[in-house]
């Protein structure tokens, strides 16, 4: 088992969790700068403000990404730096950031993936209504032409949408994150819709105004689900339940099936329409034929999964963790399996080139007295799951993978409270570290993976 000789090894960030500059410099508000401006909505009271100031340390961000050999960069464009008041007038002061931003990258020799929207819905879009005004889905259409207009001579590979489950389930249905409703479910469902028909608008306009021939993907998320052994009763098992909908309603939006059905095989699952069928909105062939628009990436996600195998009655079940199960800094489980299961199940049902466009963890990091940054802990985790990407490899269609984050940063209600970095960042001075873990992905994208 190997990757291929054309995989591709990266690291990804989004723009309001690195790039400072919150204020000024052209760039209007977006429903972040808003939110966490309030008190009561993020760890202490931290914004994005400075975040890791990438918007200035660009330069020096993309030499460290050389010196990891880094051979792709996952990034997201500021919608609200582009556009300040989402249509109309366009910032080119936030259009040269991105160019020089660009433009580094590729005389380092690493390319740039582009991802158009990470959760910086302009402020005044949301004042129209935001993911509710069916006009969105041409907002974001002007927008996505835009992009391809002015970054396309340069940049072929994109993303449309990142974690539509996150900004919906957390923004929309838990409140934790911008803009912080508990919506209707109605609502959210119409929102969802909106969410879909606005990236298969995106589609639409990259390949129409792209400059050369385009790689057009999707970035969604979700818990992954693997077998207890490797029965084939429990392997159906794991496989179900990956798909399935979610038990409670309030819930709905974290699922696999929702999302990514639609963009991949053109129809929403049958379950879902029979269930939800009180909350959606009018459904027509049309809008299935947008959301449905060929895309050539399929990106996901994946940070953890469920232990699942077949219950007594022939139904899948969830199998407990153990007492002291192994868990990240953030409270994650650790869990490598869902890094061979998860793509492997998606590969089956939507056969696309899979893309592992998130994966990482959060850890206690310090700087030690060498001045050096230990991480052991996050050596151990990606050992275990790229191994598992690896096993993965030998089986199915793999395109690369990005790892989570380039820099420790602004990690939305949770703050600077974790650290998730290959690169240690001192928010007080803005001080770079190379983390251990740095070096040693270094070493594993010099040999395509063979040391793991």
């Amino acid at each position: 088992m190997s990757f291929s000789k054309d995989f591709v090894w990266g690291a990804a960030t989004s723009a309001y969790q690195v790039e400072g500059a919150a204020k000024g410099y052209g760039k209007g508000l977006h429903i972040w700068d808003v939110f966490a401006g309030e008190p009561g909505h993020v760890f202490e009271g931290h914004t994005g403000d400075r975040a890791c100031e990438h918007y200035f340390r660009y330069r020096e961000d993309v030499r460290r990404m050389k010196e990891i050999g880094l051979q792709a960069y996952r990034f997201s464009i500021d919608w609200s730096r582009v556009l300040p008041e989402g249509v109309g007038k366009v910032n080119e002061e936030g259009i040269a950031f991105y160019d020089r931003l660009i433009d580094e990258l590729l005389e380092q020799g690493i390319e740039p993936y582009l991802t158009l929207y990470h959760w910086e819905l302009p402020y005044e879009l949301y004042k129209r209504g935001g993911w509710m005004n069916p006009e969105i889905v041409e907002w974001f259409g002007a927008y996505a032409r835009l992009v391809a207009e002015r970054f396309s001579d340069r940049v072929s590979k994109y993303f449309t949408i990142n974690e539509p489950q996150c900004f919906i389930g957390h923004g929309f249905l838990r409140g934790e994150h911008a803009p912080g409703l508990r919506a209707p479910l109605r609502d959210t469902f119409e929102m969802a819709h909106n969410v879909l028909k606005a990236h298969g608008r995106a589609v639409q306009m990259l390949r129409q105004y792209g400059k050369q021939p385009l790689s057009i993907g999707f970035a969604p998320t979700c818990g992954m689900c693997y077998p207890e052994t490797e029965k084939p009763e429990d392997i159906e098992a794991a496989r179900q339940m990956l798909f399935a909908l979610a038990e409670e309603d309030r819930d709905w939006a974290w699922n696999v099936s929702w999302w990514s059905d639609p963009v991949l095989l053109g129809r929403y699952p049958e379950e879902g329409l029979r269930r939800y069928e009180p909350y959606l909105p009018r459904i027509t062939p049309e809008d299935m034929k947008l959301i449905s628009e060929p895309i050539d990436l399929y990106g996901q996600n994946i940070y953890n999964g469920r232990c699942v195998r077949m219950g007594e009655n022939g139904k899948p079940e969830e199998v407990k963790r153990k007492e002291g199960f192994p868990q990240t800094a953030m409270g994650w489980p650790v869990t490598p399996e869902a890094l061979y299961w998860g793509p492997k199940f998606l590969y089956e049902r939507y056969h696309k080139p899979i893309y592992i466009t998130e994966n990482g963890m959060a850890c206690h990091d310090l700087v030690s007295r060498d001045g050096r940054v230990h991480d052991p802990s996050r050596i151990a985790f990606l050992t275990e799951y790229l191994s598992q990407l690896k096993r993965a490899a030998g089986e199915i269609e793999l395109g690369g993978y990005f790892q989570w984050s380039l820099l420790d940063n602004f990690e939305w209600a949770k703050g600077y409270s974790g650290r998730f970095g290959l690169i240690y960042v001192d928010f007080a001075t803005q001080e770079r570290i190379l983390k251990d873990s740095a070096y040693w992905y270094r070493d594993v994208i010099r040999s395509n993976g063979e040391e793991l």
